[in-house]
Order: C-alpha cells, then structure tokens, then sequence
C-alpha cells in the first residue's frame, strides 16, 4: 500500500466555502474515489490556505487515472478549480504536489 501526502493551496478568501463543500461530497464523487483505491483519504487545512491531503492506494497513479474516467469526478474538478490559487494542469487533482516520505513508524 502507497502512502501519498500531497500539497495544494487554497485561495483564503474561500476558505469557508471550500471547508462547506467538503461536509458534503456527493455519494457519487465518494464512490467512485472508493472504486478507485483511495482508502483512508483525508484534507488538512492551515487557515493561510495550505491544503495538505493524504491518502493510502495501492497504485496512486491508477487511483489517479481511474478518477479520471469518471463524470463526476470531471464536474466535481470544474466545480472546485476556482477555490485553488494555482492549479498546473487546470485540475486540483492532477495538479498535486506530492511529498516523498522520509520516515514512517508502522
């Protein structure tokens, strides 16, 4: 299992929205991250906007280009683009800026 902590910066002035918008993700956008392999999936926000995510997967780059194929998950991305200072490929999700894992206690 792949253990994945990614970066992405949140737009301050959006904080709250963002933070309401994720109280309540769509049943269809959490199956099909479920369908896909995201396990253990979570989002940590610093009141400056940093967005910290980390999830567990056993291919994080199919995990990654299985969301891709699904609909929901394109409108979901279109929804939330807006909420990002800077999204490199115009996606949150395939924007993420992934850490390497130094250390890990099991």
């Amino acid at each position: 299992m792949q253990r994945i902590c990614f970066l992405l910066h949140v737009k301050p002035d959006r904080l709250a929205e963002y933070k309401q918008r994720h109280s309540d993700v769509w049943p269809d956008m959490l199956a099909a991250l479920s369908r896909h392999g995201w396990h253990n999936y979570s989002l940590f926000l610093k009141d400056d906007g940093l967005l910290v995510g980390y999830v567990e997967t056993p291919d994080f780059a199919a995990a990654v280009a299985g969301m891709q194929t699904e609909p929901i998950n394109a409108k979901w991305q279109a929804e939330m683009a807006d909420f990002f200072v800077q999204l490199d490929n115009g996606a949150a999700d395939t924007s993420l800026l992934t850490l390497t894992e130094v250390f890990h206690l099991a």
